[in-house]
């Protein structure tokens, strides 16, 4: 499992890439998610090239870690969160890796693409972030206790 392992507390960190290029919502996603109580070490980028970078391992993220779950924001510059949705779940070593996508948009088109192109779940932001903390403690625990990821090659 790529996770780290905190021998002080015997528990596992998820490893999140959250792609985010709103600095206002990176913020707040971070807190939320620190302070849900769940060990998370959290990687940001701000845009798709750069995501699909740091998943890939290239450039200066050759020494990146992968991550056990993917944050994405939908509208992202350079390349969109769906482009890199889809170019995830093409390839045979990133489609495993699930992931949230973030979105303004209550739109039925972008929710149901979204799922379509792979997406574990699907949150309107600004949300709940109480229940977003509630989802990123349940899928640790989930994630945790039942996966298994293939190793970095």
């Amino acid at each position: 499992m790529s996770a780290l392992f905190d021998a002080a507390t015997q528990t596992h960190s998820l490893r999140v890439l959250l792609a985010e290029d709103e600095p206002g919502d990176r913020e707040l996603l971070e807190i939320a998610m620190m302070r849900s109580g769940g060990r998370c070490k959290i990687e940001t980028v701000e845009d798709g090239v750069e995501a699909m970078e740091y998943l890939r391992f290239e450039g200066r993220y050759a020494r990146a870690v992968r991550p056990d779950i993917v944050i994405l924001d939908l509208n992202l510059p350079r390349k969109d969160g769906r482009e890199v949705l889809k170019e995830m779940k093409a390839d045979e070593s990133l489609r495993e890796i699930p992931v949230i996508v973030l979105s303004t948009s209550y739109d039925d088109g972008d929710i149901r693409s979204s799922y379509r192109l792979g997406a574990s779940s699907y949150i309107v932001k600004p949300g709940n972030f109480r229940d977003f903390n509630v989802l990123i403690q349940k899928l640790s625990e989930y994630w945790f206790s039942s996966v298994t990821l293939p190793r970095r090659v």
